[in-house]
């Protein structure tokens, strides 16, 4: 039954990402969906697909929020100060209901308040007039996209969980905005061997957001991984992960990290995006190739620390980033 439910859910996973595969680059609304969240999983290049027991999963694979017996809450804050400027804050909430499964609430917030607008359109032809759409005449605008979601993971067995998320996207410029709703689903298994896991997860399986006369779909993403521990033992343990990855509006991307602990008390974490950090569409014959994506290797580490019974971690990563800034995140997460 186990190897029936995995399989199913890469079976899914794999026909919708196939139906999907002829729409275009750029065509996505809610891209902020796409931006990693915690300073852990993008300190591992976004292999993120099999970490388990901690309630930032909500915002990668549900089915890693699914805590064990000996946990009952588990929360995490995320930071990410984002190109241009743009402020990206996440929290999660997980709380364990024993045999019941375990219900995460997670929120997402990305934007920017007070930009320079200019609203000046320069149009004298009273038809082109007729087919401007933003009618706001303050000297500024906020721009703000949002998702809260809701999670609920189980272990169906000792070495699987699984888990949905329903999620609520909210975007808003000045007075427009845009709502649209979508479910995540996701799976582990523990091989039960060198701290083996694979995982599957299906996110943003939804409808599309509306803003102003554009409809735009929502960034359909399927994945599959790999974690394990080549080397675990009380001084030092070292894992290794990778994620294949298949976004809608990209092609086949492979994500990998690895991660070196001391004493469960001092990590170190290098990541890398395969086909994706540097690349280039290759050019024409009319012009040199130009670069498709402008983010390179992230690597970070952490500190953490049992206090007065809860476990309470601190990460931190950097992001190079090519001809822009370079992007920091930290993340304080709390076990307990």
């Amino acid at each position: 039954m186990k190897k029936v439910i995995f399989l199913a859910l890469i079976s899914v996973g794999l026909f919708i990402s196939s139906a999907q595969a002829q729409r275009k680059a750029g065509r996505n609304g809610a891209t902020f969906l796409e931006i990693g969240v915690g300073a852990r999983e993008v300190g591992l290049g976004s292999a993120a697909t099999t970490l388990a027991n901690n309630a930032n999963q909500i915002f990668w694979n549900p089915a890693g929020t699914a805590l064990l017996n000996d946990q009952k809450l588990s929360a995490e804050f995320s930071y990410n100060k984002w190109i241009a400027d743009l402020n990206y804050s996440a929290a999660a909430l997980g709380y364990n209901f024993k045999n019941y499964g375990t219900v995460t609430l997670g929120v997402q917030v990305f934007g920017l308040n007070n930009i320079s607008a200019n609203r000046q359109n320069g149009y004298t032809d009273s038809y082109l007039q007729s087919l401007v759409t933003d009618h706001e005449t303050s000297s500024t605008y906020d721009y703000q996209d949002m998702a809260i979601n809701l999670s609920y993971s189980k272990y169906i067995i000792d070495r699987l969980s699984l888990g949905a998320t329903f999620k609520y996207v909210h975007e808003k410029i000045d007075n427009v905005s845009g709502s649209a709703v979508a479910f995540d689903f996701g799976s582990i298994y523990d091989v039960g061997i060198l701290g083996w896991k694979i995982g599957a997860r299906l996110n943003n399986l939804g409808s599309s957001i509306k803003f102003y006369n554009q409809s735009n779909p929502l960034p359909l993403t399927f994945a599959i991984g790999t974690s394990l521990y080549p080397v675990s033992n009380e001084t030092i343990r070292w894992m290794l992960a990778a994620d294949a990855v298949k976004q809608q509006d990209t092609q086949q991307l492979i994500f990998t990290g690895t991660e070196v602990s001391f004493y469960d008390l001092i990590a170190l974490r290098v990541g890398y995006k395969f086909n994706y950090s540097g690349t280039n569409d290759g050019g024409t014959s009319e012009r040199p190739a130009v670069k498709t994506t402008v983010e390179g290797i992230s690597f970070g580490g952490s500190i953490q620390y049992k206090i007065a019974g809860y476990d309470v971690g601190f990460d931190y990563t950097y992001t190079k980033m090519e001809m822009l800034n370079n992007t920091n995140r930290i993340s304080i997460r709390i076990n307990f």
